[in-house]
């Protein structure tokens, strides 16, 4: 048993960093939302200000994590393990970047349109952040939720075979049909930036899993 996970046996526990969680899921899925009107939305002049209002949400998730990162360098016992608490803040800001990417491309690239597989997956993408607020409010009883908690990172695990399903579709449409290169090199970086998102959020999903695992 590693020396700091046999202190937190004995010595009451730093609880400050379920709050952080909670405030970066929370963050996640204001990006999630956006990103989902964004794929929505015809008028590039809205989109554009969508973007803006993500890419601030993104600053600020930015800041939430280098917030753990800051508290986890001077707290001496931890909830949980400190490579937990350190990977689940990473792999909670990378969903987010990911969210952030995914918004950047659509803005940068502008298709000419933005068909409804895409938004279906953008759906996903919100679900995935609902779900893990869900997991985030409920994290510090975590022994006494690991049950729940466990069921809804298997939802996001299916959430990801799904948009994987969508992901594999929806290329093989458009290399049918699209007949412009251009067009057809910008669907697929969407699509693909799309659904790396939902891989993201697996991996916090995995996250969290070993996280239940190790502290049961």
């Amino acid at each position: 048993m590693k020396f700091d996970r046999f202190l937190q046996l004995f010595v009451v526990k730093e609880r400050k960093f379920y709050p952080l969680y909670i405030s970066q899921a929370a963050n996640i899925l204001s990006g999630a939302q956006l990103l989902l009107k964004l794929t929505k939305e015809t008028d590039p002049v809205i989109q554009k200000e969508l973007f803006k209002q993500i890419k601030q949400i993104e600053t600020k998730g930015d800041q939430t994590t280098l917030h753990i990162y800051n508290e986890l360098r001077d707290t001496f016992v931890t909830p949980f393990d400190r490579e937990h608490i350190n990977l689940l803040a990473s792999n909670m800001d990378t969903f987010l970047d990911f969210i952030h990417d995914s918004a950047r491309r659509i803005v940068l690239y502008q298709p000419k349109r933005i068909e409804q597989r895409l938004v279906e997956i953008s759906e996903y993408i919100t679900e995935d952040a609902q779900i893990l607020c869900s997991i985030m409010e409920d994290f510090e009883q975590m022994r006494k939720k690991a049950k729940q908690i466990m069921e809804r990172c298997m939802r996001i695990k299916e959430i990801e075979q799904i948009v994987d399903g969508y992901y594999e579709a929806y290329l093989i449409d458009v290399f049918e049909n699209e007949k412009d290169a251009i067009e057809l090199v910008k669907l697929k970086n969407i699509v693909q930036s799309l659904e790396d998102t939902t891989d993201r959020a697996k991996d916090i999903s995995d996250t969290i899993k070993n996280i239940l695992l190790t502290t049961a």
